[in-house]
C-alpha cells in the first residue's frame, strides 16, 4: 500500500527534521527573549520618562495633545518618512531611493521600514513582485552557474598530479577568501564610514541584506543629517544582487573546497612507508569525482 510506505519516511526522516526545526526555534525564541526583552523594557521606561519630562517642561500642552503628537509621528514613521530632520530632507521615493526599494522587493529582502502608501502603488507592487521575484531567482541561477563555468577544471582535479591538485585547492580557497572578504568585509566597511556605524553594526547589516532576513533596524541612505552621493542607494542595491550571486557560488564551492582539502589530507596519510623502506605508491584511495554545478 502506498501509506504503509510512506510511514517509515516520516519515522525515518521528516519526523525527526521537523522536531529538530521546533527545537531551534524554541531555543531561538528563548535566547532572543532573555537578550533582548530587558532592554526593551528599559528603552519604553525611558520613553515614558521623556514624555513626562516634556509635558513639565511644556506645561501648555495635555497628555492627550501629546498621545496624538506621537501617532502622527507614529504614522508617518510607517509611511517612510523620518520625523527627524526638516521638509528638506531627501526624497525617499527619488530614482535612487526607487531602485533601491525594487531591488529588496524582487530579492525579497522587504527591510520594513518603506512601502507604498497609495492604493496604486500598493497594487503594482504586488504585481512587480510576482514578475520580479522569479525573474531574480532565474537571474541568480544564470549568474552562479556562468561563474562556476570558469571553474569547471576543478572537475578533472583526480587526473591532475598531486602538485596540480595541492595549487587548485590553494587557488580555490584564496578565490573564495578574496571573493568573501569583497563582499562581506569591504561594503561593511564602507557603510560604517558612511553611515558613523561601528564596523560590527555594518556587518550585521550586510550579513541581515545578504541572508534576505531584512530585519530593517540598519538600513542605509535613511539619516537625514548625512549628505549621501545621488547613486549611494542604486550602489548599495546593485552590491546586494552581486552579494546574492556570490552566495550562490559559495553554497556549492564551499563543500566543495572542504572536500578536496580533506581528500589531500587522506593521501597525504597514505603515503606511508613500507617495511622496506620504499615509498608506498599503491593501493592508494582514489578520490570521488563531485561536480561543482548543480
Amino acid at each position: 500500500m502506498p501509506h504503509a510506505g510512506l510511514c517509515p519516511c516520516w519515522g525515518g526522516r521528516v519526523l525527526p527534521l521537523l522536531l529538530a526545526y521546533v527545537c531551534y526555534l524554541l531555543l531561538g525564541a528563548t535566547i532572543f527573549q532573555l537578550l533582548e526583552k530587558q532592554a526593551e523594557a528599559q528603552s519604553r521606561d525611558q520613553f515614558q520618562f521623556e514624555k513626562l519630562r516634556f509635558l513639565e517642561n511644556y506645561t501648555c500642552l495635555d497628555q492627550q495633545a501629546l498621545e496624538q503628537f506621537v501617532q502622527v509621528i507614529m504614522e508617518a514613521w510607517v509611511k517612510g518618512v523620518n520625523p527627524k530632520g526638516n521638509s528638506t530632507n531627501p526624497s525617499n521615493w527619488d530614482f535612487g531611493s526607487s531602485f533601491f526599494f525594487a531591488g529588496t522587493v524582487v530579492t525579497t529582502i522587504g527591510y520594513g521600514n518603506l512601502a507604498p502608501s497609495t492604493e496604486a502603488g500598493q497594487v503594482f507592487c504586488v504585481f512587480y513582485a510576482l514578475v520580479g521575484i522569479p525573474l531574480n531567482v532565474v537571474f541568480l541561477n544564470h549568474l552562479g552557474t556562468g561563474l562556476r563555468a570558469h571553474l569547471t577544471a576543478l572537475e578533472r582535479w583526480e587526473d591532475q598530479p598531486r602538485r596540480s591538485q595541492l595549487l587548485q585547492t590553494l587557488g580555490l580557497a584564496l578565490f573564495l577568501a578574496l571573493g568573501t572578504m569583497l563582499v562581506l568585509i569591504f561594503p561593511p566597511m564602507v557603510f560604517s564610514h558612511v553611515e558613523g556605524w561601528s564596523f560590527g553594526e555594518g556587518f550585521y547589516f550586510a550579513f541581515i541584506t545578504l541572508s534576505t532576513i531584512g530585519f530593517g533596524d540598519y538600513v542605509v541612505g535613511t539619516d537625514p543629517s548625512k549628505h549621501y552621493i545621488s547613486v549611494y542607494r542604486t550602489l548599495a542595491a546593485i552590491w546586494i544582487l552581486m552579494g546574492l550571486a556570490w552566495l550562490a557560488l559559495v553554497l556549492p564551492l564551499g563543500p566543495l573546497l572542504l572536500h578536496r582539502c580533506s581528500q589531500l589530507w587522506l593521501l597525504s596519510r597514505g603515503l606511508g612507508i613500507k617495511e622496506g623502506g620504499a615509498p608506498k605508491t599503491d593501493g592508494l584511495p582514489r578520490p570521488q569525482k563531485i561536480p561543482i554545478s548543480a
